[in-house]
């Protein structure tokens, strides 16, 4: 018997775009890997940058929002496991997945934590440092109410398994912890990547929608940058994202080196050709694309302690993990100019990427759990009081706020 998974997206993937998009597309390959006929629908427009999901075999369905003609969707689909990604897709559609196909798996991707990202952010914005005042906010009681409605969820660093266990009192059961899914990267693959001395400048990259990347490119100019160029004055920082809007690129500064280049079609290649990457995050959540990509191009990095956050588990970072302005600059002229101190920088990136990201072992971790899932699917939704709880409240509240927002646009 075919088994089938539906996804529904908060937007179309982007790989090429945002951490999310390629955190998106490893996950539809394992499910690909593990034979499961996959439809992907969303309610989000599609850009000219989403994935062309036919291309690989998957089935790619747009949705409406609040409409019941989802659940004749869902009905007709009756599918084995269904995967929200991210908590708002599981508060929109969550309950009409539990009337229609009850015996559904439910698994949610939060992606990173949205409350702790919105937490810090708040704390940040205010001035203050960052405490549980901040952690318990309006965005935890929605998103810790998904993740005990969903048979699991995935968790993308261990510093977020730690909170919800530790803060949050959320069952293990219900968790999974599963980073980026990575091929390793081999001796032959090293040797082919450019030598210190065929790489010149820093570089910066990230989706520029998102605001902790917004935050940390007017960082680097405001404070950070200023302070580098008057240590190399012919270096040059290069700021790849996409979605570049007017005040990122009136950023542009060619007399100060400071270069908005906008969106990278090639990360490998833009990587590969910078000498040293920068990522001043000064708030933020889960673990950060722009590392990984640096990693597997061997550019060693200077970043916050908030960019580094469940990267590496104990293990030598790929650079300096620096969050005073000063200490940063200077640690990222000394890795410019000093070449075995970059070659060992570079070696420990190596090393985190076959350590803590490698694909077979978390694909195969991911797919024990689903099958003890779904052998114990019952035992388990008893164990789990608090889920059904706010299942039953759910259902009643969001029920019929869907509802009437679809009376509402019919008559409008």
């Amino acid at each position: 018997m075919v088994k089938k998974l539906l996804i529904i997206g908060f937007v179309w993937p982007e790989p090429k775009s945002s951490a999310a998009g390629s955190r998106m597309m490893q996950l539809i390959h394992f499910f690909k890997s593990e034979n499961y006929q996959i439809t992907f629908a969303s309610a989000c427009a599609k850009t000219e940058r989403a994935f062309p999901l036919e291309t690989i075999g998957v089935d790619a369905v747009a949705v409406e929002l609040n409409s019941s003609t989802f659940d004749d969707f869902i009905k007709t689909l009756n599918p084995d496991i269904v995967l929200f990604d991210r908590f708002m897709v599981e508060e929109q559609y969550g309950w009409r997945i539990t009337e229609q196909c009850p015996n559904a798996i439910k698994i949610l991707d939060t992606e990173d934590l949205h409350f702790l990202r919105k937490g810090r952010q708040q704390a940040f914005k205010e001035g203050r440092n960052f405490n549980k005042t901040y952690l318990f906010n309006d965005f935890a009681k929605r998103e810790i109410a998904s993740i005990y409605r969903c048979d699991l969820s995935l968790i993308i660093s261990e510093a977020e398994m730690e909170i919800l266990k530790a803060d949050f009192k959320v069952d293990s059961e219900l968790l999974v912890y599963l980073p980026f899914m990575l091929e390793g990267i081999s001796g032959e693959k090293i040797k082919t990547l450019p030598k210190f001395e065929e790489r010149q400048h820093f570089i910066t990259i990230g989706n520029f929608l998102h605001e902790p990347n917004y935050n940390a490119v007017l960082y680097l100019k405001q404070t950070i940058w200023p302070m580098i160029r008057k240590k190399l004055p012919k270096s040059e920082l290069h700021i790849y994202g996409a979605y570049a809007s007017q005040k990122i690129n009136q950023l542009h500064n060619e007399k100060e080196g400071f270069l908005i280049k906008g969106f990278a079609e090639e990360v490998n290649k833009v990587m590969q050709n910078a000498k040293v990457c920068l990522a001043p995050l000064r708030f933020g959540a889960g673990l950060k694309g722009k590392l990984i990509d640096a990693m597997q191009n061997g550019t060693p990095c200077i970043m916050s302690t908030i960019a580094s956050e469940g990267m590496f588990g104990g293990l030598p970072e790929n650079g300096f993990i620096e969050d005073e302005p000063e200490a940063f600059a200077e640690k990222a002229v000394q890795l410019y100019k000093n070449e075995s101190l970059w070659k060992a920088k570079q070696q420990n990136g190596f090393e985190v990427l076959n350590a803590r990201f490698d694909k077979t072992e978390h694909q195969k971790q991911l797919s024990e759990v689903i099958v003890k899932t779904l052998n114990s699917l019952t035992e388990r939704r008893q164990n789990n009081f608090v889920g059904q709880m706010l299942q039953h409240h759910t259902q009643q509240s969001t029920k019929f706020m869907g509802k009437w927002i679809e009376e509402k646009n019919k008559k409008s």
